[in-house]
């Protein structure tokens, strides 16, 4: 599977957007007089099975779920813009009696649209990417909380204090 340098930057935002949701970890306390030997045992019991449960291990590093939005092919531009609107203004300038004017006038607005729709593009992309990061980032808390209640609820079986 070939991965693109975009992929590994994208899952790298969301990596980062994560961080201080991985950073929640819960305190664990041995209500029941509990050694230390045996509350490591008990995580450790706990962990494996809160992770078979879920399906989400703590431990892994996030990984993206889905791949991020694909760039659309470029719409538009200044130059390309104002070439097809030199084209237009030709024809339309002939039919008035002035071609040169005509290709000007042409190319300015041509120009002018061509990078509004570069410009709308580029914003509908930025948007796309942001959309993407914020589901990953949901994804990615949702099931560590998921993971978080049945490690609690290991525990608290166990006889220890979850918080």
């Amino acid at each position: 599977m070939r991965v693109s340098f975009l992929t590994i930057i994208s899952t790298c935002l969301v990596i980062l957007a994560i961080g201080p949701l991985a950073a929640q970890e819960l305190i664990v306390f041995p209500a029941q007089g509990q050694s230390n030997d045996q509350m490591e045992q008990d995580k450790f019991s706990c962990y494996n099975w809160a992770k078979n449960e879920t399906g989400f291990d703590p431990m892994a590093p996030p990984t993206a779920t889905a791949p991020p939005p694909k760039k659309e092919a470029p719409q538009g531009g200044v130059v390309q813009g104002a070439a097809r609107g030199a084209l237009v203004g030709v024809a339309a300038g002939a039919i008035a009696g002035d071609a040169g004017k005509g290709a000007a006038i042409g190319a300015a607005s041509g120009g002018l649209l061509g990078g509004m729709r570069r410009g709308d593009q580029r914003r509908r992309e930025e948007h796309n990417q942001k959309q993407w990061e914020q589901d990953q980032a949901r994804q990615y808390s949702q099931s560590r909380s998921a993971y978080n209640r049945a490690y609690s609820a290991c525990l608290e079986g166990k006889g220890y204090t979850v918080k």
